[in-house]
């Protein structure tokens, strides 16, 4: 009977919170999304861990007894129409912080608009640049470009792979990735002896891929892109029989990246956060809980394969939350410094401890190396 009570006491304090939150003034999460168009495959699960999030969350009795009202838009892939959306957001629907920005372009057009408003902007991101110089207002969950850079060239170097060709996108994030590899190559011993571009619409990139492959004394393939054009470049890399070791970065980590490459990903190599390998980290490991259970909860609700971007937009979101909760209000600027004071959480994408110099968080060692075997996202050796 006592424990029937307790049962039914537990239901109705959860139902009570709900309603009082519902009554509440919601703190409103305004976000610019790339869910339409070539970075779709980003922008479509970042939106749909939102919306299943903020559901979650509401029916446990929101944040500060407040419901939390997602207001987003949609900005096709379209970097220019990302500032448009930001400046409705911020002026017409009033919102408390920023979660968004799926590519580095659409982010990059939004940070002005947040820095001057003195709005919390989480990005969800690639791009060095988002936070370097540190912008007062912006975060960012992903690991950056540089990061990727540094991840394949230190597994490169242990393989004996010094001599190296870059083909890169001429989004914002590609020519950030670019020039990031540019930088850091030397400190890993390996020169970079031919690069190649590629648009983000291109459909086919045979012809920079023959360049690359006739380089001079080149031992291996380095993509820096997202979306579909990496998946392209897989396909065009085995139609043409190179035989070379193939690097993508974390642009496209994602199952859909297995999708769209097919059997031509066998191999293929690239760093990672840990979400896309749930299943086969090590009990002990501190993000296995966290992986774990956003990989069934997503699963469950929309019946279909998980992806690193979605696992971006959940870090935003609970970091945002965590933030809220820390400050003890909405107040942007008080929200602003619990985000920077952010210590020790573990996410998706590792484990996060911000600064007033550092506003991701993240190190080298929360990037896993995988490798494509049968089909499947392997940890390498």
């Amino acid at each position: 009977m006592n424990k029937t009570f307790r049962k039914f006491a537990a239901g109705a304090a959860v139902a009570l919170a709900s309603l009082a939150a519902q009554a509440a003034e919601p703190i409103r999460i305004g976000s610019v999304l790339s869910v339409t168009g070539p970075a779709a495959f980003l922008g479509d699960p970042e939106l749909k861990t939102l919306q299943l999030y903020v559901e979650d969350i509401n029916k446990k009795g929101g944040v500060l007894g407040r419901p939390l009202q997602l207001v987003h838009y949609d900005d096709g892939s379209d970097a220019n129409k990302a500032n448009g959306f930001a400046k409705r957001l911020l002026d017409d629907d009033k919102v408390d912080l920023l979660i968004g920005g799926t590519t580095t372009g659409a982010t990059m057009a939004m940070v002005p608009l947040a820095e001057k408003s003195g709005t919390p902007f989480i990005s969800l991101a690639g791009a060095v640049v988002i936070v370097e110089p540190v912008k007062k207002f912006v975060f960012k969950t992903p690991h950056t470009d540089r990061m990727a850079a540094e991840k394949v060239f230190e597994d490169m170097k242990k393989r004996g792979l010094t001599r190296i060709a870059l083909l890169s996108e001429t989004s914002g994030f590609g020519q950030s990735g670019k020039k990031e590899a540019e930088l850091v190559a030397g400190r890993y011993g390996i020169s970079l002896v031919a690069s190649e571009t590629y648009g983000p619409k291109d459909t086919d990139m045979s012809p920079q891929l023959t360049k690359l492959k006739s380089a001079p004394g080149v031992q291996a393939i380095f993509v820096f892109g997202l979306g579909q054009g990496p998946a392209i470049v897989t396909r065009n890399y085995r139609q043409l029989g190179i035989a070379l070791p193939l690097y993508q970065s974390h642009g496209v980590a994602s199952d859909e990246f297995l999708k769209l490459a097919g059997p031509a990903a066998e191999g293929v190599r690239l760093p990672s956060p840990a979400q896309l390998v749930p299943d086969k980290l090590p009990a002990a490991d501190p993000q296995k809980p966290v992986v774990v259970a956003y990989d069934k909860a997503f699963r469950e609700r929309y019946k279909q394969d998980v992806s690193t971007f979605g696992g971006y937009a959940y870090d935003g979101l609970m970091l945002a939350v965590e933030a809220i909760k820390r400050a003890g209000a909405t107040d942007k600027a008080k929200v602003r410094d619990a985000l920077e004071a952010t210590r020790g959480y573990v996410g998706t994408s590792g484990k996060v401890s911000m600064s007033a110099s550092d506003h991701m968080g993240l190190d080298l060692s929360s990037f896993r190396m995988l490798e494509v075997r049968n089909g499947d996202w392997t940890l390498s050796n």
